[in-house]
């Protein structure tokens, strides 16, 4: 359902239903449960917290401020721990905020002030939340490391579709013709809405449609309790739609070279229930491999949420304060991540090109740190271990290789962005005056350390989108050996653009769309004199109102084909919400 070309589209397409948690330093809200406010509802302003770092970084050098040599998003103030005090770039008239604060609402509209943006609970309640880890059993197969094997009927099992999404997945929408006709009115050089897809039903309150995966022949999407899988051409139905028997409340965000990938479910529905119920998914053909339960740990060790992080053939599974790996292709055990050197328990983990683990030491203690270390995959050995100095949190991971951290400090209202060598050294922190705005999930109960979309590195370079506080924002490369800028660039339309990844030697970015102009694909030269933005694709103004209705999203651009879903449904059933939409020439 579209709507007239004046209004903003209303609820619908992923659009939040109840607030954020409240106050920057507050109690963690369980990410399940979090849901950013209806489009109506006027935002909270900014908490303390989400604006520039009053002090310079942990790992701050000389004539460098900021945590790791160089201020993190905005001017600091005052030297950091273990630097001189260093000139500052002087205070802008209102604080930029860190990824995933709230965006101030646009004048006069009822626009989703957190439209892809949904406020992220971090201060003082960081020690308390509870993360990843975690032990698992088989729950059938039978003896030693024989593979362990899926049921594929009862009550317990997921199961080919007991229920199927409101589009029937036949390539285009609701039926075998495309009712909406998105494509109508369709200018030169657009590209097309090559097929769209209807969510499935969902509570009231909302449900979760995390992460999105692209094989070469199907997009596959999580959304409550199914799996769906669309072949990448024309939609056709890849594979039947698998059922769970409880929500989805924990997906590995990347699949491996075999096109494997891991779904949590929920244990049941009580208040009592329990993210610890695995599926392991081939997404080539749609078959359920080996399925797992994860047992609590031990005292304040729980499963209440878990992490699922995939590196190379290794499943890492992540409780509060422990964590456990397993062969990602048979379910066989390899290691325990634990408490270690006394007091350091592991509290979240990032996989990807490398395994990353954060860990809380001496907590309650006025020894108390976050530690980082880079795990061996096969044998979980730490090949090095970073101390992040007192008062410094880890939030998120921006990249892995090259380690790119994501820092606040409670005490000095502070964060900044910090970058660590292949030994876990220092690098470099990154220094801007700019206030920079990658797109974060819902990360209050666990440290979602990969939950950010628009933060981009590669080998010697981060990318990030700079806030647009009005008119077009920039993208910003910055030099990882020395956190200094080095080029930066418009976006070419008026809109916030945002990078998705590198092929080498260009930088590809989403252009967002407004309710008139459809988003756009765009791609930098990552290197020589030239940084203008080469457009890729440009969507049809026609499925504008829809393209522009995700609040949540996940998105990318494949083969030629640019990708998007909701990674969050209203669960408004009295609108037709999608569930995604692909697009090409």
């Amino acid at each position: 359902m579209t709507q007239p070309p004046d209004q903003p589209p209303q609820g619908g397409f992923g659009a939040p239903q109840s607030p954020p948690p409240q106050g920057g330093f507050g109690a963690p809200q369980d990410p399940q449960q979090a849901t950013p406010p209806p489009p109506a509802q006027p935002p909270a302003p900014p908490q303390p917290g989400y604006g520039p770092p009053q002090q310079p970084g942990p790992y701050a050098q000389p004539q460098q401020p900021g945590p790791y040599a160089q201020p993190g998003y905005g001017p600091p103030q005052q030297p950091g721990p273990y630097a001189p005090p260093q000139p500052g770039y002087g205070c802008p008239q209102q604080p930029p905020r860190f990824p995933g604060a709230p965006t101030p609402p646009p004048g006069g509209g009822s626009k989703n002030p957190f439209k892809g943006r949904p406020a992220v609970a971090v201060g003082a309640a960081v020690a308390a939340l509870l993360v990843i880890g975690g032990t698992v059993y088989a729950v059938s197969g039978s003896g030693g490391d024989k593979k362990p094997t899926a049921e594929k009927s009862g009550q317990a099992t997921p199961s080919a579709a007991a229920s199927t999404p409101v589009d029937p997945g036949d390539g285009t929408g609701d039926g075998a013709e495309d009712p909406e006709n998105l494509n109508e009115g369709r200018k030169a050089g657009e590209s097309k809405v090559l097929w769209y897809k209807e969510a499935p039903d969902a509570p009231g309150s909302g449900a979760d449609a995390p992460s999105m995966w692209i094989t070469d022949k199907a997009v596959v999407k999580a959304a409550y309790k199914q799996v769906f899988a669309y072949d990448v051409g024309d939609g056709d139905p890849a594979w039947e739609p698998i059922s769970f028997p409880q929500k989805i409340c924990a997906v590995t965000p990347h699949k491996t070279a075999d096109d494997e990938v891991v779904v949590a479910y929920m244990s049941g529905i009580s208040e009592n229930a329990k993210c610890n119920r695995l599926q392991q998914i081939d997404l080539g053909t749609g078959t359920l491999g080996w399925k797992a339960q994860v047992a609590d740990g031990a005292l304040f060790d729980s499963t209440l949420s878990v992490d699922l992080s995939v590196t190379g053939k290794t499943l890492m599974v992540g409780r509060s304060q422990s964590g456990t790996a397993y062969d990602i292709g048979t379910g066989k055990k390899l290691w325990d991540k634990r408490e270690y050197t006394g007091a350091c328990f592991p509290t979240a983990f990032a996989g990807g090109a490398k395994l990353i683990s954060v860990a809380s030491c001496a907590a309650g203690s006025s020894k108390a740190h976050d530690e980082v270390q880079e795990l061996d995959p096969t044998t979980g050995k730490a090949k090095w271990t970073r101390p992040i100095p007192t008062g410094w949190k880890v939030a998120r991971a921006f990249s892995v290789d090259p380690v790119v951290l994501y820092l606040t400090n409670d005490d000095k209202k502070a964060v900044a962005i910090s970058t660590l060598k292949n030994d876990g050294t220092p690098r470099s922190d990154v220094h801007s005056k700019d206030s920079f705005a990658p797109e974060c999930g819902w990360a209050a109960l666990s440290r979602d350390l990969q939950g950010c979309t628009g933060a981009v590195a590669d080998a010697n370079t981060l990318y990030l989108p700079t806030e647009a506080k009005s008119g077009p924002n920039e993208v910003v490369a910055f030099n990882l050996d020395t956190g200094k800028e080095k080029w930066r660039v418009k976006s070419p339309a008026d809109r916030t653009m945002l990078p998705l990844r590198t092929d080498g030697t260009h930088l590809i970015a989403y252009v967002e769309p407004s309710y008139s102009a459809g988003g756009q694909v765009v791609s930098i030269a990552t290197s020589g004199g030239s940084h203008t933005a080469t457009r890729l694709l440009q969507n049809p103004s026609g499925a504008a109102q829809i393209e522009s209705g995700f609040y949540a999203k996940a998105i990318d651009y494949v083969d030629g084909r640019f990708y998007i879903s909701t990674t969050r449904l209203s669960g408004n059933n009295q609108s037709k919400e999608k569930l995604m939409l692909a697009y090409g020439k």
